[in-house]
């Protein structure tokens, strides 16, 4: 009996597993985020403001798709362009995405990512994560930046970028009714820095 030879992006996904259970098994101080970004390890520090925006998105979230609405906060999503396992600050999901045979959730079946800045890794979350999110043509992804006190919104994911790019200062509605997402999310209350 011949096995099939693992696919790169099966073996990058074990590589990933493998990496990430090292890491449970370090002691990672609390409040601590870890991610891997194209092959780099990341712990960044949750901050109440950090949080305050999250439960925020998460709570219009909920407000529009009641409490069993599929968002999630710091849960690994394995995104396409090389050793990318990230742990956004809200994603949601299509409704009846499950698990899969790794017991992790497939990039395919997001709808919505928000992630909040952290003054050290902004560069990911404009750069690698926007380009990896673009090419898993997640439909809507924010960026809420507590200190400029902006949101950026990208929409229409196509041939792996962006097509268009919106920036909001905070205390403007964002108007994702047009969107999968079908809501105006209100920024009066996010926090700044």
């Amino acid at each position: 009996m011949e096995m099939a030879e693992p696919t790169e992006h099966e073996q990058s996904l074990d590589e990933l597993d493998d990496l990430f259970a090292r890491l449970e098994r370090m002691p990672v101080p609390e409040g601590y985020k870890v991610e891997i970004v194209k092959g780099t390890i990341y712990m960044t520090p949750q901050r109440s403001i950090h949080w305050q925006t999250i439960r925020r998105i998460v709570r219009a979230l909920e407000d529009k798709y009641g409490m069993d609405v599929l968002a999630m906060s710091d849960v690994r999503i394995d995104f396409p362009g090389g050793d990318n396992g990230f742990c956004p600050d809200v994603a949601k999901f299509a409704d009846g995405a499950e698990e899969d045979a790794r017991h992790g959730w497939r990039y395919q079946d997001v709808e919505f990512i928000a992630e909040v800045i952290s003054k050290g890794t902004a560069a990911n979350d404009y750069g690698p994560k926007k380009d990896a999110y673009a090419a898993a043509e997640v439909p809507v992804y924010l960026i809420a930046d507590p200190y400029t006190g902006r949101c950026r919104v990208f929409t229409h994911p196509q041939d792996g970028e962006y097509k268009v790019d919106t920036t909001l200062a905070y205390g403007e509605p964002i108007d994702l009714k047009d969107t999968v997402v079908g809501l105006t999310l209100s920024t009066d209350e996010f926090p700044r820095d």
